[in-house]
């Protein structure tokens, strides 16, 4: 009898998920005081694509521009089918890629470089997807950001991509979380959900927010209703959509979260199917006015509304506001 050999390469992949079948209103975000970003960074121009994320132009050994979106929820670069044709990628093995909804073996294609601004990411194996799953013509994973940080400024639709190493800035952000990396991703270890301390992970490739069914648990979160979504693979998961009263990070609560919850092989990969977490993905995001993910100081920024701001400033010096290092 014959045996199928064990793919060469696994690569782990936190995929994004679709948006959801039945998706809930959004809030109208707030209005934007400022939206000024480091004149020392590039600023790339972001088009907003079908599910609300945002996609920037990338080069694929010269070929293109493809429309690719930058995902900080998945571990690995990756490139749709038609960008494999275009760019004439030979191929390299096969790997297990982990999606929120499921594990799949897919093709691997051998990439020399993509080209975003002036930065570059070279030499890697590239997962190859569908686009129909994907939303985009590929997406920027944390292996091609790790000497990066990315400044999404949602009120001019911009993206600025830094080098890390550049010398520490706050750059006017009224809120400064330290994160911890696992698997280079970059997860918030004190958040608060209804009081509950959680992990969160923020994911720029997702258009809704996700918890699993610990957090869920904790909180005693009723269901209001099931929803539908599509992992990368193309596989769906179905999930429980409630309303979170609170949810706290670093002083700052946002109240009344639409949250789905699920368990997914995404959180047991960074072995975190036991404990609290959620992932946020651009349905909340957006509510603020920058984010930024800071790869190389382990940190992430929020720039929050003027109003928000001057709150959180009367607390400090009320004394009632005291931030977590």
């Amino acid at each position: 009898m014959a045996m199928r050999a064990v793919p060469a390469v696994v690569a782990l992949f936190a995929a994004s998920a679709l948006a959801a079948e039945s998706p809930v209103p959004l809030a109208q975000p707030p209005v934007a005081t400022h939206g000024v970003v480091d004149p020392a960074a590039e600023v790339l121009a972001l088009d907003e694509e079908r599910h609300s994320r945002l996609t920037l132009p990338v080069m694929v050994e010269s070929t293109g521009p493809f429309a690719f979106m930058i995902d900080t929820g998945s571990q690995a670069t990756a490139i749709t089918h038609e960008i494999r044709t275009a760019a004439a990628l030979p191929p390299a093995g096969r790997a297990i890629l982990v999606g929120m909804a499921s594990r799949r073996e897919v093709e691997l294609a051998s990439v020399g470089r993509i080209e975003f601004g002036s930065n570059s990411y070279t030499n890697f194996a590239a997962p190859v997807l569908a686009r129909e799953h994907v939303g985009a013509d590929g997406i920027i994973g944390l292996d091609a950001l790790q000497d990066f940080r990315v400044l999404i400024d949602f009120r001019q639709q911009t993206i600025a991509v830094e080098d890390a190493s550049a010398k520490e800035k706050r750059g006017g952000f009224e809120i400064v979380v330290r994160a911890r990396s696992k698997l280079g991703q970059l997860l918030i270890t004190d958040a608060l959900v209804e009081g509950v301390r959680a992990t969160v992970i923020i994911d720029t490739g997702a258009q809704s927010s996700l918890g699993n069914m610990a957090l869920r648990e904790k909180i005693r979160a009723k269901r209001a209703q099931e929803v539908i979504t599509t992992d990368v693979n193309g596989v769906d998961i179905v999930g429980q959509l409630a309303l979170v009263r609170s949810l706290s990070i670093e002083g700052l609560s946002l109240n009344d979260v639409a949250l789905t919850f699920a368990d997914t092989p995404a959180f047991a990969a960074l072995g975190l199917q036991d404990k609290p977490v959620l992932s946020i993905g651009m349905q909340h995001l957006s509510l603020f006015d920058r984010v930024a993910i800071d790869f190389g100081q382990q940190r992430i920024l929020f720039d929050v509304p003027a109003d928000i701001a001057r709150a959180i400033r009367e607390a400090k010096r009320a004394g009632s506001y005291t931030p977590r290092r």
